[in-house]
C-alpha cells in the first residue's frame, strides 16, 4: 500500500491500481503541491462537513466517476452536488471493493457554513474512518478531542498506521495527542491537521519524539509526501 499525504488532513491510500482520498482539501491549501484534477482515485471518503475536509470532495468524485462515502447527511448533500455517494453512519462498514472502510466516532462538530447567505447546513455527526486492505488496517482519526473510546478501538483493532490531529484550538492538541496515540496503540504513528493556518500552527518534529520517548513510533509526512507500506509478519 501506499500512503500520499496532500497536506492538512487529506490522505490518499493507494493499493494495486485502486485508491482512495480522505479528507480532499487541496485547492484551498497553500501548502500542498498537488492539484485536485490530478488526483486519481476510486472513492472520496468524508469525516466530516468542515469546508477544510470537502472542497476538493465534488471535483476529485466527478472527475473520476468516483463516489463520495460520507455519513448520510453529508452525503445527502454531496448527492446535490451530482455527484454519487455511499452514505453510510458511526459504526457502519462499506466494501469499496479493493477496500472496507468503516466509520468510528470523533468528538467534533459538523457543518456547511455560507458565509454570504449566512446560513449553516447541519452536517451529520463528524467521525473517522478504519480502512481495512492487503492485511493492513489504517485509522484516520478525523478532526477530535481526545476521548476514552480511543481505548476500546486500540484493543479491538491492530492498527498499522494512525493518522492523529495535533493542530489544538479545533481539535486536540500535541499533549492529547499522544495519550490518543498510546490509546490507539499503532505501529506508526503521522501527526495531521496542523500548520495549515496560524491557530493551528505545531511542531510535529517535536511531537514524533515525544512518541518515540514514550516508546512509539511516528513520522512526519510533509505535503506531496509518499510512504510504501506492508504487512509485517
Amino acid at each position: 500500500m501506499q500512503i500520499i499525504y496532500h497536506g492538512h488532513s487529506a490522505v490518499q491510500l493507494t493499493t494495486g491500481d485502486k485508491s482512495l482520498i480522505i479528507d480532499p482539501f487541496i485547492s484551498g491549501n497553500g501548502q500542498a503541491v498537488t492539484k485536485p484534477e490530478d488526483i486519481k482515485v476510486n472513492a472520496v471518503l468524508l469525516t466530516h462537513a468542515h469546508q477544510d475536509h470537502i472542497l476538493d470532495a465534488a471535483p476529485i468524485a466527478k472527475g473520476n466517476a468516483a463516489p463520495v462515502v460520507a455519513n448520510f447527511e453529508l452525503a445527502a448533500y454531496m448527492s446535490w452536488k451530482g455527484v454519487q455517494t455511499i452514505p453510510m453512519n458511526i459504526g457502519g462498514t462499506v466494501n469499496l471493493g479493493f477496500a472496507q472502510a468503516k466509520m468510528v466516532p470523533a468528538i467534533h462538530t459538523s457543518g456547511i457554513i455560507d458565509e454570504e447567505k449566512q446560513t449553516i447546513t447541519y452536517g451529520g455527526l463528524a467521525s473517522g474512518f478504519i480502512i481495512r486492505s492487503e492485511g493492513l488496517t489504517i485509522l484516520h482519526a478525523g478532526d477530535t478531542a481526545l476521548f476514552s473510546d480511543m481505548k476500546l478501538i486500540g484493543d479491538q483493532e491492530v492498527i498499522d498506521v494512525a493518522f492523529i490531529p495535533i493542530g489544538d484550538q479545533f481539535t486536540m492538541g500535541p499533549e492529547e495527542a499522544l495519550q490518543a496515540a498510546e490509546w490507539y496503540r499503532a505501529k506508526l504513528i503521522i501527526p495531521i491537521h496542523y500548520n495549515t493556518f496560524e491557530p493551528i500552527r505545531q511542531d510535529a518534529e517535536s511531537f514524533v519524539q515525544a512518541l518515540e520517548a514514550r516508546g512509539l513510533n511516528g513520522k512526519v509526512l510533509a505535503p506531496g509526501d509518499k510512504l510504501d507500506i506492508t504487512k509485517q509478519a
